[in-house]
């Protein structure tokens, strides 16, 4: 970590991972502080890029977005070049929402949204696997989502015993 925090920034990003939306009157109450200061410190973590942006989260299905799924793709060849091409091309793919070079059998993951089934197989018919440098492609479709976090765990957060549970 570049930038070190203290417990007033922790509960800052804590505050705004929830609610990114929240007036910085009430963020500065939740941090502790008043209002000027609590500002200077969004700024700050702004500016030190900890705070990368904000987003409104949307109900996919509520859009007619019915199909999740997961495409889990191996290349050819893992070249720096080939897979900073392999990068570019996904990034210019809609249904791609969410994408992760990995280690291990495979060397990407692909987090998918798409209307339908038929949209999600004509992408990796027509698209994915005729995509250059790519060798096998293997899709797993979403029975339903089990846990929506934020991103980053905040000090603090209980690790939940699996046993207890």
């Amino acid at each position: 970590m570049k930038v070190r925090l203290d417990t007033v920034d922790w509960k800052i990003l804590a505050a705004l991972q929830s609610n990114g939306r929240m007036t910085n009157v009430e963020l500065a109450r939740r941090a502790g502080i008043s209002a000027p200061p609590c500002l200077r410190r969004v700024r700050a973590l702004e500016q030190n890029g900890i705070i990368t942006g904000y987003r409104t989260l949307i109900d996919e299905k509520e859009l007619g977005y019915d199909l999740t799924a997961f495409a889990f793709v191996g290349l050819k060849n893992q070249t720096e070049a080939e897979l900073l091409k392999f990068e570019e091309q996904l990034r210019a793919w809609p249904i791609v929402r969410d994408a992760w070079m990995v280690s291990g059998e495979v060397d990407f993951v692909l987090f998918c949204i798409t209307e339908t089934l038929r949209s999600f197989q004509n992408f990796i018919i027509e698209t994915l696997t005729s995509a250059e440098n790519v060798e096998s492609v293997r899709t797993s479709l979403t029975i339903r989502q089990s846990k929506s976090e934020p991103r980053v765990p905040m000090p603090g957060q209980e690790v939940a015993d699996p046993v207890a549970v």
